[in-house]
């Protein structure tokens, strides 16, 4: 009896263990419960180390939402940096920003845009960040045109994407491919700088505004 109580035991373990919220970081206080299966694709402690993301740092971030990564950044730039958080829907703005001011963030300020103009402060950014963003956009190439004046001389354009390439059947909805993603930064006038490709599903795109470009 007791081996069967254990067998049992131990099955129960093994089923529930992947499904369990201590594998999905529930022990971190900027993560919502429905965030945690993004964040163990894209974790933003990872990805925001490879990109270079640290304190004092003025960033931008197109497509914030409700601000999945946004309290990561808040915390990683501290408050000697700051986060121009945009998005096109003033209720998830409003949202974020709650957000933010109950983790106690004072370094993020939300700015309303448009589908071709994220309205980014000129010349004020070390970089702007993208996650998830991309593919979304109505019309990205304009979209991306008009990030490039808020950047500092040498500012950069990060941007986080699913790699169709990397896609199984059943995840292959919305995503573009790398060639699709390179020719739309192409056509807004960035080149590549350096790809990330370490994540299963995602790539990491760092692009510079191309020579002549304002």
């Amino acid at each position: 009896m007791k081996s069967l109580v254990f067998i049992v035991s131990v099955f129960i373990l093994l089923f529930f263990a992947p499904f369990s919220p201590i594998s999905c970081r529930e022990n971190d206080p900027l993560t919502w419960p429905w965030e945690m299966r993004l964040n163990k694709r894209q974790p933003p402690d990872i990805v925001l180390k490879t990109i270079g993301v640290k304190p004092g740092m003025i960033i931008g971030e197109v497509g914030a939402g409700r601000g999945r990564y946004t309290v990561h950044i808040a915390s990683r730039v501290g408050p000697s940096g700051r986060i121009y958080a945009n998005d096109i829907d003033q209720n998830i703005l409003r949202t974020l920003k709650m957000r933010c001011e109950g983790n106690g963030f004072t370094n993020v300020e939300t700015i309303l845009g448009t589908t071709t103009d994220p309205k980014l402060p000129p010349g004020a950014l070390d970089m702007v960040i993208m996650v998830n963003v991309v593919h979304e956009l109505d019309k990205p190439v304009e979209l991306l045109k008009n990030v490039s004046p808020s950047l500092k001389q040498e500012g950069l354009i990060v941007i986080v994407e699913g790699n169709l390439d990397k896609a199984t059947p059943s995840d292959t909805v919305g995503w573009y491919t790398r060639s699709k993603l390179l020719k739309i930064y192409n056509d807004a006038g960035y080149f590549l700088v350096r790809e990330e490709t370490f994540l299963p599903k995602d790539n990491i795109y760092f692009l510079k505004r191309n020579p002549g470009e304002k």
